[in-house]
């Protein structure tokens, strides 16, 4: 993807940032059995779309990072997983 279209697909899921081949996202859930629920429900939609991403769980707070690692870079890919994971995460909004 180029720069124009990664911004592009970034202001679709505005709670992700861009750092290097990656986009991130921070999330903290009301308390520590909803954050493994949710981290539950991504890994579930991760496998629908056979992309998984890099996910660091503290007490609360999920730390989402994605990029096509085959690739070595950013793809539509991580942007369809980003928008599962920001309903996902907003089913879950307390």
């Amino acid at each position: 993807m180029d720069p124009k279209d990664i911004d592009n697909k970034l202001a679709e899921v505005p709670e992700w940032r861009r750092e290097g081949e990656e986009i991130r996202r921070t999330v903290t859930a009301p308390d520590f059995p909803t954050a493994i629920r949710i981290v539950d429900e991504i890994a579930v939609r991760a496998e629908e779309l056979n992309h998984h991403p890099d996910i660091d769980i503290r007490w609360r707070t999920l730390h989402l990072a994605l990029t096509t690692h085959d690739k070595g870079h950013l793809t539509d890919m991580d942007f369809t997983l980003a928008a599962a994971i920001d309903r996902i995460v907003a089913e879950h909004a307390s």
